[in-house]
Formats: C-alpha cells, structure tokens, sequence
C-alpha cells in the first residue's frame, strides 16, 4: 500500500568519493533552489556512503524536487570512469532492514515513508528525543511569537529593509557573480546554472573565491538565469549577485 508524500527524500548513486562536508554543501546549493531546506544527512560509513536524505520544510518543495532533478549527473567524475546520477525517491530508508542495501532488491521496494521526522530520527540515532525535541520547539515558538507581539516600550519597530538594487551593465552572453561565500567551488555553480538552457561554463578567478564568471550561448539565456538565480542564497549569509560582465 502508498504511503503520502513527505517532506523527505532519499537520494542514492552519489560518488562516494566525494568529502563529506563538500557533499552537504553541493546538496544544499543545489537542492534549496526548490524551497527551505530543514537539514541534509550524509553518512560516510560502509551501509551509508552514496546516499543521503534532504528534509524540506514544504511538502510541495520536496515534491517539485523530487520531479526535477531525477537523473540529474551529479559530480561529473572522468577521473574515476563513471559519472554519477541521481536516483530520487521520496524517503523509506531503514538503516536496519536486511534489504536496504541491496539495490537490486532496493528498487523493487520503492514506497513513501511514513514520517519524515522517524526515518531521519532512526538514521541519527535520536529517535527517542523526538518528542521531547517537539515540546522544545513548539515552547521556543511560543517564546517567539510572543517577542514579536509585545515590543519593548519606546522602541519603535524596525524599518523594512528596501530591496538592494544591483546596478548593472548592458546584456552579455557572460554572467558576473559576487558576494560568494569561500566554500563556493565549480561544481557547485555548474549545479546551479546548467538548469537553464545554453548554460556553457563556470570559470573561477584564482585568488578570489567571491567572484566568479558564468558563460552562455546568448545574451538572452543569461538574462534568463540572471533574473532566476538573482540573490541566491548558496549559504545562509551570502545572497549571490549577479550583473552583466563588462564588454
């Protein structure tokens, strides 16, 4: 019998070669284009390496997901012989089924996983804390809900912040990037930008990891995903921006 979607998805067929830290920050780069992403489990143990779980925080996010990047190359790796492609499911990973690991077996027994919060619980090991992580939480909103309802006296509330305005140059078929956070590396912005359509390369500047080049066949795709990708966020800090190169 189907289980309803949920908020999780499981992914498997990564290269394992990749570190483990690299290998989260490339899932989430790539993934939160789709919607707020909770967390990202990567193990790199012997049952484990090749998969991981993105929890998102709307079903509709993971769902949207889910569809688009199925069979996505991820980490492109000639130097190893083999490229690696995402197989996307939605979450029903148990780390202690005798099947799990069999991926002839495996994909046979596809099926939606009951809850998000028991899959990954049982994968960390913090299945037991559940409840009492959802009474912390649920007091940590309440506490917040009501700073926001009963503003100090004499404090006025604070102003809006109005949207930065990115000055820009005349259209070009290159894209210039800055306000990139240090761990941006090739991969990641490949990830980003070969979604759309004529997308060419990704070229770094050596020395410099907050500014980077992006290459496409014409003025008007790089228009496209400039407009698409403008004040990204690739970590939660740094809102990447985006203008024409200079001619």
């Amino acid at each position: 019998m189907d289980i309803r979607p949920n908020h999780t998805i499981y992914i498997n067929n990564i290269n394992d070669k990749i570190k483990k830290e690299e290998l989260k920050r490339s899932l989430y780069a790539l993934f939160s284009q789709f919607g707020q992403v909770i967390d990202i489990v990567a193990m790199k143990t012997m049952k484990m390496r090749g998969q991981a779980f993105v929890i998102f925080k709307e079903l509709a996010a993971a769902t949207n997901a889910l569809r688009q990047l199925q069979g996505f190359p991820f980490y492109n790796k000639p130097m190893v012989g083999w490229n690696a492609t995402f197989v996307v499911v939605i979450a029903d990973f148990h780390p202690l089924s005798s099947c799990a690991f069999n991926p002839f077996v495996f994909f046979q027994r596809i099926q939606y996983a009951k809850t998000d919060s028991e899959v990954i619980a049982k994968v960390k090991g913090s299945y037991g804390d559940k409840e009492k992580k959802k009474k912390e939480k649920k007091k940590a909103q309440e506490l917040a809900a009501n700073a926001t309802k009963k503003p100090a006296a004499g404090l006025a509330p604070p102003a809006l912040t109005p949207a930065v305005q990115v000055p820009d140059n005349p259209p070009n078929y290159i894209l210039f990037l800055n306000n990139l956070p240090e761990e941006t590396n090739e991969m990641m912005l490949s990830m980003l930008f070969n979604q759309f359509p004529g997308f060419k390369e990704v070229r770094l500047v050596p020395g410099k990891h907050d500014i980077a080049f992006v290459e496409f066949e014409s003025d008007t795709q790089a228009g496209v995903a400039k407009d698409a990708l403008q004040g990204f966020r690739i970590t939660a800090t740094c809102a990447m921006k985006i203008t024409y190169a200079k001619k």
